[in-house]
């Protein structure tokens, strides 16, 4: 293993707040609440403002690697240890579409019976888990707070417009840098712009925006590793239909397991590896990606009716449920800590669902 020279040393003073921040933020996070109670009046049952769609509620393991240099050697990967593990996949939008919409997806990565100081204490005495959320494209085209805003104003706008939001999935997917002059153009060849509709197994997943990584900073990346997941990389879905992604996932679950490698990437250039700026994608050139975990999912029933409820009304994924060593980086980061807790608050009251932050993976159901 080939190490990057210099990685970043970790500084609160890393991150610098945008001008309005906290305005922008405020407006963000009620332009997100005003959508979902549209969406909820629309299927009378509340969804998350973002990755509102589940395909496969999973219960594995992640085995830490053993022997990774000092840098790597951080937070939940300080030791050569294993951690009980939930994940969820899901798709990108705050609404139920059809899986026939090419559409960015998601990997939650929730880790249990995790050690350190917490960045929610107050709210979470008792918790001791630790939230990845990764999605399969390495950047945020709109990765910073004014940029999220100008996106957030156009799907409100727009929330009752499926060809609109279609449109700008497209863009996300292909990270186009000016969505919203993409969006008003009439082009029947825009679809073009999509990604192909892969099996969501096959796919690699990426934190895309940067977290500390105990005294460094890095990104966070998942890829398949295992025979069977790279057989799928790239391949199109098995089956057409709305639900086609969920029964590609319920098939595979159910007669073999799965293992994804977690990788991390050092910052080791602030000018070419910005923090505050998601949408930079950081060069390979100048730090590779380098394995530091295992994620291993045995075969199992992936989307129980038990299951389903649990992950989609009890459980909540959020990049700062978790620890100091694994803080979340950058305005877009920023956002969420006002935004996802906004969104959970809303889903459990309108749901009246227990809020569920396991202990232990015999708190989901199989």
């Amino acid at each position: 293993m080939t190490l990057p020279p210099a990685p970043v040393p970790y500084s609160d003073s890393l991150e610098t707040r945008q001008p309005d921040e906290e305005a922008l933020i405020e407006r963000i996070v009620a332009s997100m609440g005003r959508v979902n109670r549209i969406v909820f009046d629309r299927h009378r049952h509340a969804t998350r403002d973002a990755h509102a769609k589940s395909h496969g509620i999973l219960k594995g393991e992640l085995q830490v690697y053993d022997g990774l240099p000092e840098p790597l050697r951080q937070g939940v990967f300080a030791e050569p240890r294993r951690y009980p593990a939930v994940v969820r996949l899901s798709t990108a939008p705050g609404d139920l579409l059809s899986d026939r919409v090419p559409s960015p997806r998601g990997m939650a990565i929730k880790l249990l019976d995790v050690n350190g100081a917490r960045l929610l204490g107050p709210q979470q005495p008792e918790a001791r888990t630790q939230d990845f959320l990764l999605v399969n494209h390495p950047v945020i085209p709109f990765g910073h707070v004014q940029a999220y805003w100008e996106m957030q104003q156009i799907a409100e706008r727009n929330v009752d417009a499926p060809q609109v939001a279609r449109r700008t999935l497209s863009a996300l997917a292909r990270g186009a840098s000016k969505v919203a002059d993409l969006l008003g153009v009439e082009n029947p060849t825009l679809d073009t712009l999509a990604m192909p509709n892969h099996h969501l197994l096959g796919e690699t997943f990426y934190s895309m925006a940067a977290l500390r990584h105990g005294d460094y900073v890095a990104k966070l990346s998942a890829a398949p590793l295992s025979v069977n997941l790279r057989a799928l990389t790239g391949q199109p879905l098995p089956a057409e239909g709305d639900s086609a992604l969920r029964d590609a996932v319920v098939a595979f679950f159910a007669r073999e397991g799965a293992e994804y490698e977690l990788r991390v990437q050092l910052c080791t250039d602030l000018q070419r590896m910005p923090i505050e700026d998601a949408s930079v994608e950081w060069p390979e050139s100048l730090s590779p990606w380098l394995p530091v975990a295992k994620l291993v999912l045995p075969a199992q029933d992936a989307y129980s009716p038990a299951r389903r409820v649990c992950g989609d009304d009890q459980l909540s994924f959020n990049p700062w449920q978790g620890i100091e060593a694994h803080r979340p980086l950058g305005s877009i980061m920023r956002v969420r800590i006002k935004a996802y807790e906004a969104s959970t608050r809303f889903r459990h009251e309108m749901n009246r669902q227990p809020r569920l932050e396991p202990a232990s993976l015999d708190e989901i159901p199989d």
